[in-house]
């Protein structure tokens, strides 16, 4: 069963009986990870990354990088689309065009806005609305991990959710709330109802919003599908990653699709363009991209895991990036937002 983990659920999972588990070594977010037991990880199919070689260096490294795309139900059409570039090879010989200093790589065909020199797609794309920037909510979609006094998991619905924990502020501007999905930060909207919780529900305030739907976030090293205006929503011929501090107002205008798993700095480190927002102005600034290939397609590729975000670990973990009280912090922020939690991420040895 897949699962949506609250940011109140973070709140009901660190009650007073799991903080009094904590390990008092457990003092920073690092102590967290590293003491999370094998069971807390979750391992990442190798035919959900994509492997991007990009041409050597200067000094004549190989420069890889390795992106994780985003699991169902969210920018499906998108994720499909790429995976038929990849399986025709149309990545390949492509390049990084545009690199914006505190905003995005961009990566595409440097002849695509040229209808006579433009690399032809492969047929069977899909031409996507841009209704699926958001997810429906949906009861047998949507539930959370929910802790019971921090020692026991049931599973319940999520419609009570989204007010505002009192022991830490986990809002989010750009939305009514945030969450995680399957190891994806999402935020999520709803309808305002009034009245008492039903049977069953916890008791949170009466006022309370029912979701209506979910979208991915725009966070550091996250990918997204490059576009023309409105009403086209992109192929995902054209990509980019988030190298600066988090867009957010770019969601529900642009598919998030994916986010970087390894390899980040071999995008954020490139020069930056001298053009428009960007653009590179000679072919010769451009990085080539020598091939993409799906992780089960390359041989030697180490494997991935996840924190998940459904486990106590996880919970730990946000209160920390939340509330930090080792040597170093003077006081607890009392907060984080959705970005500022990153899910850890490792390669299995």
């Amino acid at each position: 069963m897949r699962k949506f983990f609250s940011a109140l659920a973070v709140s009901a999972l660190l009650a007073p009986p799991l903080m009094a588990e904590d390990a008092p070594a457990a003092r920073t977010p690092n102590d967290i990870v590293a003491s999370a037991p094998a069971a807390d990880w979750k391992q990442i199919s190798p035919s959900d990354l994509l492997v991007m070689d990009l041409a050597p260096g200067a000094d004549g490294k190989p420069r890889r990088v390795v992106i994780q795309l985003i699991p169902a139900p969210f920018s499906q059409g998108w994720v499909g689309n790429i995976r038929k570039l990849v399986a025709a090879r149309w990545y390949d010989g492509i390049a990084v065009v545009r690199v914006q200093d505190n905003y995005v790589v961009q990566w595409g065909d440097p002849e695509g806005e040229n209808p006579k020199k433009a690399k032809p797609l492969p047929r069977g794309l899909q031409t996507i609305s841009e209704s699926s920037y958001e997810t429906p909510y949906s009861e047998a979609l949507f539930k959370m991990s929910y802790g019971s006094n921090g020692r026991q998991t049931a599973i319940v619905d999520l419609t009570p959710v989204m007010n505002v924990p009192k022991r830490s502020r986990f809002s989010d501007p750009y939305s009514h709330n945030f969450a995680f999905y399957n190891g994806f930060p999402v935020a999520y909207t709803g309808e305002k109802v009034a009245g008492q919780p039903k049977q069953g529900e916890q008791p949170w305030k009466p006022d309370r919003y029912v979701p209506t739907s979910a979208w991915p976030t725009h966070c550091y090293g996250y990918v997204g599908v490059g576009r023309n205006n409105s009403p086209d929503a992109g192929t995902g011929a054209e990509l980019y990653a988030v190298i600066g501090h988090a867009p957010r107002q770019l969601d529900r205008n642009v598919a998030i699709v994916g986010r970087v798993i390894s390899g980040i700095e071999n995008l954020s480190a490139l020069p930056r363009g001298t053009g428009d927002i960007g653009f590179y102005k000679t072919p010769e600034e451009r990085t080539a991209i020598r091939s993409v290939r799906m992780g089960n397609e390359v041989s030697g590729l180490p494997a991935y895991e996840y924190l998940s975000t459904e486990s106590h670990s996880f919970a730990a973990y946000v209160d920390k990036r939340a509330n930090r009280q080792d040597d170093f912090y003077i006081d607890p922020a009392g907060g984080v937002d959705v970005c500022n939690v990153p899910v850890p991420i490792r390669e299995v040895k």
